[in-house]
């Protein structure tokens, strides 16, 4: 616990947590990490709900025991076979599994560097690993991951512990402080691929597998990764995006790649309609591609609270969806 402190005091020494994310916000969001569930029974609000449902398995039932019927028991457990042989009425018992996996793929590349107000692309991805994280360990589940920059990726074996949370939070923390604009590192689109095929040797049998990221880079290879994942496990799609790009101001813009700087002019309405279109092209899709596999998508925009967000599509109401 001490080592924790002291790397916390270190990694967050004056960094601004509008663009680089805090590990005292990460473990707050704990006490807002209750109430919604990625399981199947979902409100009917939930983007979780209707077909997605069947798709997430939730989870699974071990046999515990056969036995006589006993008033109040679900007769949907009863043993015909057993039944007709013996002449009396027999049920099948079974017991729920003690836990499930959860993968978190988190996309920390300099594409998610990015935020025209309140936070950062990279910020937003990192609250809702701790959201995924933390929400895991304290219904009893697996939580495990695989960040990845244009570099590098970092992987942590699924485990049941609070040990293992604080685990994931510094591995996408690290990742997350090393981003900056004026970096040397050049963008590699190939690195969503390699960590998708990270996940697929991670996710063996019924993972819940939750990409978190803005896609970029996503192509036919991604695609039949997904697919080879989404085989024996769940996907879940969590596309961090930022409102700029969606609804891109009539004004002059200045951009940057860390190296160029620019100014675009947005007022000229030809150019801010081929903006809006492509990215509307690139969301669909990724949304068409994920409905093949009966993955949902989950929207977060980089401008509002993201806790609230994931509340909101997973359909939590009243009091404690707002934290």
């Amino acid at each position: 616990m001490d080592w924790t402190r002291i790397r916390r005091r270190r990694i967050d020494a004056g960094r601004p947590h509008a663009v680089w994310a805090s590990l005292d916000e990460l473990i707050r969001i704990r006490f807002r990490a209750r109430d919604f569930s990625f399981q199947p029974r979902q409100p009917v609000t939930s983007i979780l709900a209707g077909r997605y449902a069947s798709r997430l398995r939730g989870r699974g039932l071990d046999f515990e025991e056969l036995r006589r019927y006993l008033p109040g028991d679900d007769i949907r457990g009863m043993d015909w076979r057993v039944t007709a042989r013996t002449r009396q009425p027999h049920v099948r018992v079974y017991s729920e599994e003690k836990d499930r996996t959860v993968l978190l793929v988190v996309d920390q590349r300099l594409n998610m560097f990015f935020g025209s107000r309140n936070r950062l692309k990279s910020v937003t991805a990192a609250e809702l690993a701790a959201l995924g994280a933390w929400r895991t360990f304290d219904v009893g589940d697996r939580a495990g991951l695989v960040a990845f920059n244009d570099e590098t990726l970092r992987e942590v074996q699924p485990q049941r512990s609070e040990a293992t949370v604080m685990t994931i939070l510094q591995e996408v923390l690290e990742l997350n402080h090393a981003l900056r604009a004026d970096s040397p590192v050049t963008p590699d689109p190939g690195k969503l691929n390699q960590a998708l095929e990270a996940a697929l040797r991670l996710a063996r049998h019924d993972t819940l597998v939750v990409i978190v990221s803005d896609f970029q880079g996503v192509d036919e290879r991604s695609e039949r990764l997904i697919a080879r994942i989404a085989a024996h496990n769940d996907v879940l799609g969590v596309l961090v995006h930022d409102r700029l790009r969606q609804e891109p101001p009539s004004e002059r813009l200045p951009v940057s790649d860390g190296r160029q700087r620019l100014e675009i002019d947005l007022g000229d309405g030809g150019l801010r309609q081929r903006l809006i279109a492509d990215y509307q092209e690139e969301q669909q899709r990724i949304t068409r591609f994920l409905r093949r596999l009966s993955a949902p998508l989950l929207m977060i925009d980089n401008r509002d609270d993201v806790v609230a967000q994931v509340r909101r599509l997973l359909g939590v109401r009243g009091r404690q969806a707002h934290g």
